[in-house]
C-alpha cells in the first residue's frame, strides 16, 4: 500500500484559530418510537431515536411510489398527459382515496397530485399498474430502487403501504428517499407544498397540517395505521439550510405535527450547514512522476457540505492524505488521497480526493528523468 502523507490545514483563515464550542442540548421529547433528523445538503445526523428499527411505514411508503414514477417520466418510458385506464382494483381500494371511477382515463399529473396531496390509494394502484403492468411487478421496482438507494432495511410488498407483515421501513431508509426525492426531482418535488387538490367535486386538503403552521415547511408525506401510529415525514428550508424529519410510531394526527415542528425547530436553532468545497474545485495539487503535467489538481466530484453546531464552523480543521508517490497515467476521477474535515478531533466529513483532468504519462525523457529522481530520493 502506497504511503498516506497527511497535511494539516486551517479551513478558514481567521484572526480567532478556535471558537468557543456553543452547548448543544439534547434533542426535544416528542413521543415517538422512533425518529431521524438529518440535513438534506450534507446528509448528516441531527438527532435520532431508533433510526434503525424496522417498522410499518403505513402511507410513506408512496413516497417510493412516486419515486419509481418520477424515474419512469424522466427516463421517457412515461409522461405526465399520458391517460390511466382506473382498474377496478385501483378503484376498490378502501382507506384514503382520491376517489377516480373504474374506467375513466385520468392523466398521470392528477394520479400523482392524487396520491402526494390526497395520499389516495386508488390513485397509488392505478400509477403503479400504468409503470409496471402490475402493482405486484411495481412492488419488485420499489425494493429494487430501495436497494439502489442503500435503503438496507426496507422491503415493499405494495405501492400503498396496506399493512403486510413484510413491508417494512425505518427511520434511516425514509429519510435516505426523502433527501433523494427532493435532490433528484426538485420541480416535482414542489407538488408536496400544494395544501388541497380537487378531483371531480370532492376538495381534500393535505393531511400535512405543517404547511399551514410553518411558511418553511414543503413536504413531504403523512402516513397513519393502527400498527404504524401516526408518522410524518417533513422537510423545512430556512435560510439556505433544509432539515429532513422523520417521526414516526405517535399516538395521534397532533402528537406527530407538534412532535415535528419541535424537531424542525430544534435543528435550525442550534445547527448550521456551510459549503465546504464545490465539484470540480481545486482543492490541492498532487505531485505526479512520469506524467506529460508535473501536478494534477484534486478535488471533489460532487458539493461537499458540512453540518456543525453553531457557532463552531471556525474551529474546524482539515488533513489532506496523499500517497508518497503518485506514477501517471492518472484519469479524470481517480481518487489519488482523501480529505478529513473535524471538530474537536472529532472526524465530520470524510471524503475522497480525485483527480479532475487526465494527466497522461509524459515523454520517454520525463519518464527517465523521473525514475531517476525517484530513485535518488
Amino acid at each position: 500500500m502506497k504511503r498516506l502523507v497527511p497535511v494539516l490545514c486551517l479551513l478558514l483563515a481567521s484572526t480567532t484559530v478556535f471558537a468557543q464550542s456553543r452547548p448543544v442540548p439534547a434533542a426535544p421529547i416528542i413521543g415517538a418510537t422512533s425518529y431521524l433528523m438529518i440535513d438534506a445538503n450534507s446528509g448528516q445526523e441531527l438527532a435520532a431515536l431508533k433510526p434503525d428499527t424496522p417498522v410499518p411505514p403505513a402511507s410513506l411508503t408512496k413516497l417510493m411510489t412516486t419515486y419509481v414514477v418520477f424515474h419512469a417520466i424522466a427516463e421517457g418510458q412515461i409522461t405526465l398527459e399520458d391517460e390511466v385506464t382506473i382498474s377496478e382494483k385501483a378503484w376498490r381500494m378502501q382507506g384514503s382515496r382520491m376517489f377516480i371511477e373504474v374506467g375513466n382515463r385520468v392523466r398521470v399529473k392528477d394520479l400523482l397530485l392524487g396520491v402526494i396531496v390526497q395520499s389516495g390509494n386508488d390513485a397509488s394502484v392505478a400509477l403503479a399498474e400504468y409503470v409496471a403492468g402490475s402493482e405486484e411487478v411495481f412492488a419488485q421496482m420499489m425494493n429494487q430502487y430501495a436497494q439502489a438507494l442503500g435503503m438496507t432495511s426496507t422491503n415493499f410488498m405494495n405501492a400503498t403501504g396496506w399493512p403486510d407483515d413484510n413491508h417494512y421501513s425505518t427511520a434511516r431508509d425514509l429519510a435516505i428517499l426523502a433527501r433523494a426525492l427532493i435532490q433528484e426531482f426538485p420541480d416535482h418535488y414542489q407538488w408536496h407544498a400544494i395544501k388541497e387538490f380537487l378531483w371531480g367535486d370532492i376538495k381534500q386538503p393535505n393531511r400535512n397540517r405543517l404547511l399551514w403552521r410553518d411558511d418553511s415547511v414543503d413536504g413531504l408525506k403523512t402516513g397513519h395505521t393502527e400498527a404504524a401510529g401516526y408518522c410524518l415525514v417533513a422537510s423545512a428550508e430556512r435560510d439556505g439550510m433544509r432539515i429532513i424529519t422523520v417521526v414516526l410510531g405517535t399516538a395521534s394526527d397532533k402528537a406527530r405535527i407538534d412532535g415535528s415542528q419541535a424537531m424542525i425547530n430544534y435543528g435550525f436553532r442550534f445547527f448550521e450547514t456551510r459549503l465546504l468545497y464545490r465539484a470540480g474545485e481545486e482543492i490541492a495539487r498532487a505531485r505526479v512522476w512520469k506524467s506529460a503535467n508535473e501536478y494534477s489538481p484534486l478535488g471533489v466530484m460532487e458539493d461537499l457540505y458540512i453540518t456543525v453546531p453553531r457557532g463552531t464552523y471556525d474551529s474546524l480543521e482539515s488533513v489532506r492524505n496523499m500517497p508518497a508517490v503518485i506514477e501517471a497515467p492518472v484519469a479524470a476521477g481517480q481518487p489519488l488521497g482523501e480529505i478529513k474535515v473535524s471538530l474537536n478531533d472529532e472526524v465530520v466529513v470524510q471524503e475522497q480526493l480525485r483527480a479532475l483532468d487526465d494527466n497522461p504519462s509524459g515523454s520517454f525523457w520525463q519518464r527517465t528523468v523521473d525514475t531517476v529522481m525517484l530513485w535518488l530520493e
